[in-house]
């Protein structure tokens, strides 16, 4: 069966969306982040980003900027993690990454299957391996329930919509996604149907709230 429905039907449907967001002011630096993201090229670069996505798993990003900041220094100085961040799983999964950072990166770059690589990573796993898939450039759309549920009406897979929408707007993969999230978690469209809900006259907007994504720290890396 076609995959169909108002984000395949309507070509303008996507670009207004993008438009509605940015009006907002809660996607245009999202926007140019996701779109310049790119593949690490030294294994600095590589576990750095790691370890950044590691520290932002399950926290604030505010937080993990904080743990990040004592965590750096620490490893380059050849002490462990744990010496300045007390959990001590991740911890352990960081200092592993720092030390095997030449061998990890080499064997990236040759992986065929990128997602699978992250996935295989201490403490990135199948949920976070897409968020630093997406960091790394790789061109992937992550399953969660915003994106799922647009793909089911849209008779196809989260991966399929973005890619065929990425075809007809000229955004990166990983790019679609990200403004399909936040789009339905600011409610500017419905997951369930892919339009903008339907609110009676009398009920003003809810005030949007900025959501933290994970902050890029490639962009003095990669450069």
């Amino acid at each position: 069966m076609r995959a169909a429905g108002p984000l395949l039907d309507d070509p303008g449907r996507f670009h207004a969306i993008v438009s509605e967001l940015i009006r907002s002011g809660h996607a245009e630096d999202d926007l140019v982040w996701s779109e310049s993201c790119i593949p690490p090229t030294h294994p600095d670069a590589f576990a750095t980003e790691t370890i950044f996505v590691i520290c932002n798993s399950g926290m604030q990003n505010k937080v993990a900027r904080t743990i990040f900041e004592r965590i750096m220094p620490a490893i380059r100085s050849g002490r462990s993690a744990g010496d300045v961040f007390g959990h001590k799983a991740k911890s352990a999964a960081i200092d592993r990454i720092w030390v095997e950072r030449e061998t990890m990166f080499r064997a990236y770059i040759e992986a065929e299957d990128k997602l699978a690589f992250c996935r295989a990573i201490p403490w990135i796993g199948g949920i976070t391996c897409y968020h630093l898939a997406k960091n790394f450039g790789v061109q992937v759309a992550k399953p969660d329930v915003h994106l799922q549920r647009l793909a089911e009406r849209h008779g196809t897979t989260a991966q399929d919509l973005c890619e065929e929408l990425s075809r007809r707007t000229g955004f990166r993969v990983a790019t679609v996604d990200l403004v399909l999230w936040r789009a339905c978690a600011e409610g500017v469209i419905d997951g369930r149907t892919g339009v903008a809900p339907e609110r009676r006259s009398d009920e003003h907007r809810p005030r949007m709230q900025q959501h933290e994504l994970f902050e890029p720290v490639q962009q003095d890396l990669f450069g």
